[in-house]
C-alpha cells in the first residue's frame, strides 16, 4: 500500500497545476447555467483539483475504485468530473441517510483517504452546497466571478504600438516604414506577417538564446569553462589554447594579452552551446522536442578543438577562425584514461538527449554523495514540465523522529515516500553522472546505483536495465510525449515576452480576493493550454507559439477603459499585458535602434547593478528599480543625449535620425512653433513609441521645457557659445560643437528628459 501512497501526492499535485476546463472554453458561453458555472468555479476549482485528485486518478492511491477522475488535461475531462461527482453527491447512506459525499471526506465512511475536510472549513462547506443544489434544495442564486466577461473593459494597445514593442524586443530595431503602412492598413493579420519576418532574423536567435539563458542558466558553472570537459576524457584537447604559439608577437605584455583573449573566447564558445542548440533547432524549424532529444550537440571551430574532434570536422565551417560559429555533431562514446571510465554505448556514441545530457547543464546542477543527483531532478521537472518540486512537496513536521523511527526514511516514511518515490526513479536515470571529484560528469559510481532508492524510472515505468547506458535519451523521450512538456515551453516563451513566470493557482480560498485571482489563474492557463495545444499539433514549432502568444489578448492589454472599482475585478485583471522594466541588454538594444549606437556601460559595468545577471550568483532580473538603478538612468539619459544630439546634427538633414526637418538655428518664435512641435512629434515617436498629436498635453509639456531651457539662457544675457567638451562630435576629434543660439543644449535637454521617461525605461 506504501508504494501506491508515496505516488499519489505528488503526481496529483503536479495534476493539480492543470486543474481547469477544457483549453477552448477560454471565456464561458453566454447564459451558461449557473450550476455549471458553480461547478467549474468552485467545486471543481477551490475543493476537486486540489483534494479528490490527488487520489482518485491513474496511478493514485484510489485508482482500483469505481471513483476516477479524469487528468484536466484531456478533453471533455471537466464534464467527465461533473457527472461523476454529480452521481456522486446524489448518493445516500441507508442507515442515517446522510450524503455519502460528505461523509467520505470528514472520514466517517470507510474511506482510504481518511478524513481529508473537517466540517469546518471552506472547501466542506462547498461540497456540502453542491450537494444540496444536486438534491433539489437549492440556495439563492449566487452571482459568481465569471459573469463579466473575461476582458470586458479591458483596452488592447495601439496596432502600431504593439508593432514597435515586438520589433524592438524580438528583432533589436524599429518598425520600418513599410510595415507601419501595413499595419495602418491589415492590423493584427500584418503583425503576423511582420513577426514571420522577424523570426528570420538575426537578433531574434540572439534574443532566445538569451531568454532561455535566463531559465537554464547554463554559463553559471563553478569552474572555468573548458572543465566541462573532463580530464578522464579530454585531458589531452581541453586545454589546447595553452599550447597556442605566439612566438610571432614580438612584445611580452601582447603576447600575454593575445593569450588571455584567445582562452577567453573558448571558453565563452563552449558556454555558448547549450543554448546555440536552441537556436539551431528553431532556425532550422526543427520540432522543438529535440530540446530534450536530440542526438547532437553544437560545437564551433574552438570548442571542437577542446573535443579532440576538430580535424575530423573543420571542413564543415564556412570560417575556423569564427569562434560563434556552430554546427551540429554526434560525439563518439568517451574513451577514459582508465577502462573503469569507458562509456558504454551500443550504437558507439554518446547518448546525447538535448540540453539535459550537455556538459554544460550536466555540470551546472551537479550532485553529491548526499544529494545524489535529486537536484538534476528538480532542475528537469522545472525546466522540461513547468513544476516545482519544492513547492509542491509537503513539509515534514518532525524530521528528527521519522529519522529515527525509519530505517530507510525516503522509502518507509509516508511523509517523505510521496515526493521520493517521485524523484528519486528520475535520479537513477542520471546515474552514470555522477562524477564527485570534480574531473567532469561522467562517471558511474563505484559499486552500482544506491539500493536505499527506488529504482530508475519515470512516472511509474522502470527503466529497463538494456536502457540505462542511454536513460537520458530514454527520459528525454518520455519527456517529449508527455503534455506538460508542451505547457512548459509555453511558459518559457511567456516569460520570455512578458518577464513575468506564468501564474500558479492561488491557495488560500479563505482569502477575500481569492475568486478574482482563481479566475485570473484558470484564464491565463486556459490561454496557455491552447496554445500548447497548438505547438503539439504544429509538431511542436516554437515560432508559431511565439506568433500565438503576442497576438493574444492577455499580451496585447493595455488598461482598462473605464476605472474599475471592484477589487476582485482588479485582481482578475492585475497580470494581464506587459509592463516591465527593460532588461540592461534590452535598453542597450533599444538605444542602438533609435541612435544607432549604444551606451556601451549597461553590458559589463552597470549590468548587474542594473538588474542584470551572471547566471551563477545572480540568477534573478530585478524587476523593481532601486536607488542605484535611478542614479544609473539619470546617467545614461545625460550621456546618451549628450554624445547623441551633436552626433545628430552633425549628419546631412536627410540622414538625420533625430533631426531631420530642422536646423540648430531655429529658436522658438513666431512662426516656428509648428516646426518645433512637428520635430518634437518625431522625437517622441522614435524614442519613446508614441503617436501624440501637435496639441496634446505631452507635446505641451515638451515644448515648454525646450523653449523655457532657451528662454533662461538669454535671461542670463551671456552664455558659452559651445557645447562642453564631453558633449563634441564623435570622430571629430577635439572639435568643439558650436550652438551660439543654445538650442543644442535645449535639444540634449529635451532628448536627456525623453529617456528618462516610463515609456522609454519600461516595456
Amino acid at each position: 500500500m506504501i508504494s501506491r501512497r508515496l505516488f499519489l501526492c505528488l503526481s496529483a499535485s503536479i495534476a493539480g497545476l492543470f486543474s481547469l476546463a477544457p483549453a477552448d472554453e477560454l471565456q464561458h458561453p453566454a447564459g451558461s447555467a449557473a450550476e455549471r458555472n458553480f461547478f467549474t468555479e468552485e467545486v471543481w476549482g477551490k475543493v476537486a483539483a486540489r483534494t479528490c485528485l490527488k487520489c482518485h486518478k491513474a496511478g493514485g492511491d484510489a485508482e482500483d475504485s469505481e471513483f476516477i477522475l479524469l487528468d484536466p488535461l484531456r478533453d471533455g475531462a471537466l464534464e467527465h468530473n461533473r457527472e461523476l461527482l454529480t452521481k456522486l453527491a446524489k448518493l445516500r447512506e441507508p442507515e442515517t441517510g446522510g450524503s455519502r459525499m460528505l461523509l467520505k471526506v470528514i472520514g466517517e465512511l470507510d474511506h482510504g483517504g481518511e478524513d481529508v475536510l473537517t466540517k469546518s472549513s471552506t472547501r466542506y462547506r462547498i461540497l456540502a452546497d453542491f450537494v444540496r443544489r444536486t438534491n433539489g434544495e437549492r440556495p439563492a442564486p449566487v452571482t459568481l466571478a465569471n459573469a463579466t466577461p473575461f476582458f470586458e473593459g479591458v483596452r488592447m494597445i495601439d496596432d502600431r504600438r504593439l508593432l514597435r514593442r515586438l520589433t524592438l524586443q524580438l528583432g533589436a530595431r524599429l518598425p520600418t516604414p513599410e510595415e507601419y503602412a501595413a499595419v495602418q492598413v491589415r492590423g493584427l493579420a500584418a503583425i503576423s506577417l511582420v513577426l514571420d519576418d522577424l523570426m528570420n532574423e538575426e537578433a531574434f536567435y540572439d534574443r532566445l538564446a538569451e531568454g532561455f539563458n535566463d531559465i537554464f542558466l547554463t554559463p553559471g558553472i563553478d569552474d572555468v569553462a573548458e572543465n566541462v570537459l573532463s580530464y578522464e576524457h579530454f585531458d589531452k584537447t581541453r586545454h589546447w589554447y595553452q599550447k597556442k604559439d605566439f612566438s610571432h608577437i614580438k612584445d611580452e605584455q601582447k603576447r600575454k594579452e593575445a593569450g588571455w583573449e584567445l582562452a577567453r573566447h573558448y571558453r565563452e564558445s563552449i558556454q555558448r552551446e547549450p543554448m546555440e542548440l536552441v537556436k539551431y533547432i528553431v532556425r532550422n524549424d526543427r520540432p522543438f522536442t529535440e530540446l530534450i532529444t536530440a542526438d547532437y550537440i553544437m560545437v564551433s571551430p574552438y570548442s571542437a578543438r577542446g573535443y579532440g574532434i576538430f580535424e575530423e570536422v573543420k571542413d564543415r565551417f564556412k570560417d575556423i577562425d569564427d569562434r560563434f560559429e556552430y554546427i551540429p555533431v554526434r560525439l563518439k562514446s568517451l574513451k577514459g584514461r582508465s577502462e573503469k571510465t569507458n562509456q558504454e554505448s551500443a550504437t558507439g556514441f554518446y547518448p546525447h538527449a538535448g540540453v539535459l545530457s550537455t556538459f554544460q547543464y550536466l555540470k551546472r546542477y551537479p550532485t553529491t554523495e548526499t544529494n545524489r543527483n535529486r537536484l538534476r531532478v528538480r532542475m528537469y521537472f522545472q525546466h522540461f514540465l513547468g513544476i516545482d518540486i519544492m513547492q509542491l512537496a509537503p513539509r515534514v513536521n518532525d524530521a528528527a523522529a521519522i529519522s529515527a523511527k525509519y530505517e530507510v526514511p525516503t522509502m518507509q516514511a509516508t511523509d517523505c515516500v510521496v515526493c521520493h518515490k517521485i524523484i528519486d526513479p528520475v535520479a537513477g536515470v542520471f546515474q552514470d553522472f555522477y562524477a564527485l571529484d570534480g574531473k567532469g560528469v561522467y562517471q558511474p559510481r563505484a559499486g552500482g546505483w544506491f539500493e536505499d532508492m527506488f529504482p530508475p524510472g519515470h512516472e511509474g515505468e522502470a527503466l529497463p536495465e538494456s536502457e540505462r547506458w542511454r536513460g537520458l535519451q530514454w527520459l528525454g523521450e518520455r519527456t517529449a510525449k508527455d503534455p506538460r512538456f508542451a505547457i512548459a515551453m509555453v511558459e518559457h516563451v511567456w516569460y520570455l515576452l512578458s518577464g513575468r513566470k506564468a501564474l500558479r493557482p492561488p491557495e488560500d480560498i479563505d482569502h477575500p480576493l481569492f475568486a478574482g485571482r482563481q479566475r485570473a489563474y484558470t484564464g491565463q492557463r486556459r490561454q496557455i493550454e491552447l496554445i500548447a495545444k497548438q505547438f503539439a499539433a504544429d509538431k511542436f514549432d516554437l515560432k508559431g507559439v511565439f506568433r500565438a502568444a503576442a497576438l493574444s489578448k492577455f499580451y496585447r492589454a493595455d488598461g482598462l477603459a473605464a476605472v474599475a472599482n471592484d477589487p476582485a475585478r482588479l485582481a482578475e485583471l492585475g497580470d494581464l499585458g506587459v509592463v516591465r522594466l527593460l532588461s540592461p541588454e534590452q535598453i542597450e538594444r533599444k538605444l542602438k535602434a533609435i541612435f544607432g549606437s549604444d551606451w556601451g556601460r549597461l553590458g559589463d559595468q552597470f549590468n548587474i547593478l542594473y538588474g542584470g545577471i551572471d547566471s551563477k550568483e545572480v540568477t534573478e532580473r530585478i524587476a523593481d528599480p532601486s536607488g542605484a538603478m535611478g542614479a544609473i538612468q539619470r546617467m545614461m539619459a545625460n550621456e546618451v543625449a549628450c554624445r547623441q544630439v551633436p552626433k545628430d546634427f552633425a549628419r546631412k538633414p536627410e540622414d538625420r535620425l533625430l533631426f531631420p526637418g530642422i536646423e540648430p538655428d531655429v529658436v522658438p518664435a513666431a512662426g516656428t512653433e509648428a516646426k518645433l512641435r512637428t520635430t518634437i512629434l518625431h522625437l517622441h515617436q522614435r524614442l519613446l513609441g508614441r503617436f501624440d498629436k501637435s496639441d496634446s498635453a505631452e507635446v505641451d509639456r515638451t515644448y515648454e521645457l525646450f523653449a523655457g531651457i532657451i528662454a533662461e539662457a538669454n535671461e542670463r544675457g551671456r552664455f558659452e557659445p559651445r557645447e562642453i567638451y564631453s558633449c563634441r562630435v564623435q570622430g571629430e576629434g577635439d572639435k568643439r560643437v558650436e550652438d551660439p543660439h543654445y538650442t543644442m543644449r535645449a535639444w540634449r535637454a529635451v532628448v536627456t528628459y525623453l529617456l528618462r521617461q516610463h515609456e522609454f525605461l519600461y516595456e
